[in-house]
This record gives structure tokens, sequence and C-alpha cells, in this order.
């Protein structure tokens, strides 16, 4: 008999406390027929995040929602790296907590992997089909003017290179993330930019980013100069 395709779902998490229940609700709603476990990487979030984790884990086992937290907001890239130490799947799925990633796209990703066998299939905001949602023009503009620049200078064969909602087959991922070095929000660029340098399939998925509704952005200006110091690391480097 074949052996059923396991997805492992890592989803960090900093005081996701009023988001993270309906999140792990919807994964599981739009999964119903897929084998898969939800890693929660949680980086000690004081407003009870952990708790509520635990929780669902006592309505729908522990053996499907795996909570394995770190002592303290240690970064996007290192917490990726930590959930799969603990990823039984032969795909890995990375995406927020925040709602801002809805799980209705996963069975368009998977489906996306099976039709081409791709290693990556990625979340695009802007391709057809794809948008935000939720943010004020001076962000759109931001973000865009950032994916632009990016695109010119590092050509990448991908439209979103900044987006976090993510399917790697799992031994492609562990050769990508070994090779990587940015951390926080730079991570995501990295990581595609790479694979792309070494010739992974890729593939990509429209979707739309809805702005967070709980809870506060994690984004600031340290994280938008960071952004332009990683890009010009990734332009002498890669």
């Amino acid at each position: 008999m074949e052996k059923k395709t396991k997805f492992s779902i890592i989803v960090p998490t900093y005081n996701e406390r009023l988001n993270i229940a309906l999140i792990i609700y919807l994964i599981f709603k739009h999964l119903l027929d897929v084998d898969f476990e939800i890693i929660v990487v949680d980086d000690g979030s004081p407003d009870g995040t952990q708790d509520i984790v635990k929780q669902l884990q006592r309505v729908f086992g522990e053996d499907r929602i795996l909570l394995r937290p770190r002592p303290a907001k240690l970064g996007l890239g290192t917490a990726y790296i930590h959930g799969l130490k603990y990823a039984s799947g032969d795909f890995v799925v990375i995406m927020d907590a925040d709602l801002s990633h809805h799980p209705k796209y996963l069975p368009r990703f998977i489906k996306k992997q099976m039709e081409t066998g791709a290693d990556i299939v990625t979340g695009t905001r802007y391709v057809k089909g794809g948008g935000v949602h939720g943010w004020n023009l001076m962000r759109k503009l931001t973000s865009r003017g950032a994916n632009v620049l990016a695109q010119t200078l590092l050509w990448p064969g991908v439209s979103d290179l900044t987006g976090s909602f993510r399917l790697y087959r799992k031994s492609v991922l562990e050769d990508i993330i070994s090779s990587c070095v940015s951390k926080g929000y730079v991570f995501q660029m990295e990581m595609i930019v790479r694979a792309s340098r070494k010739c992974y399939h890729i593939e990509e998925v429209p979707i739309t980013f809805v702005d967070r509704v709980f809870g506060s952005s994690k984004l600031g200006g340290s994280e938008i100069v960071e952004y332009l110091k990683g890009l010009v690391y990734l332009l002498f480097t890669t």
C-alpha cells in the first residue's frame, strides 16, 4: 500500500493568544483528508499563547499539535530551524499565526505541488488573483517598492520575495536553510533567492494577504533597515 504524503506545518508565534485557536481550527477544517501535523514554535509569549495551545492539544491530540517553545524571542529564521528539527512530514509548510495567511489556500498549495512536482510552492500577492487586504496606501507602496527593488537587483524568478506562506519539500528546505545567514524578515527573501540559484523547481499560487485583525504588527523601522542591508548582502553573495 502506497504511503500517504505527510505535511508538517510550522507556525511561529509570539503573543498570538487571540489568533492561534482560530488558525489551528481553520487548518483542520481545510485539510480534512490530509495527513498533517502542526508544530507551534512559541518564543516565550507572555500573553498565554502556550496555555491556549496546550488546551488545543487536549482537543486535537498531542500527535497532531506539537508545542515546541523557546525561552525568548529569537527571530523568525531560527524559529523555522527549530521547528524543522521536529518535523516528520515529507513536506513542510511555513505560515504566520496572525490569520494573514488563510489556511483555505493550503489545498491549492498541495494540489499545485502534486500537479507540477515542485520543490517549493510559494504564495504570491503580485500576480492575477493575488492581493493585499487591510493595508493603507503607504504600506502597499513600501511593500511593492521593496519587492520591485529586490526583483531588479536579484532576478529571483518569483513574483513575491518577501512572502512567508510557502510549502517546501523537506529535503529542499533542509538544504536551503543550512546556507542562510539572515535573520528576521530578510530570511524569507534569502530562502527563495538561494532556492532559485540552486535551480530548485518553484511554483506560485495567488493568495490574498490579510492584515492582522488581533494583536500588533511585528514589522518596524529596524526591520526595514535590515531588509535593505540583506538586499545588498544577497546582491554580492548569490
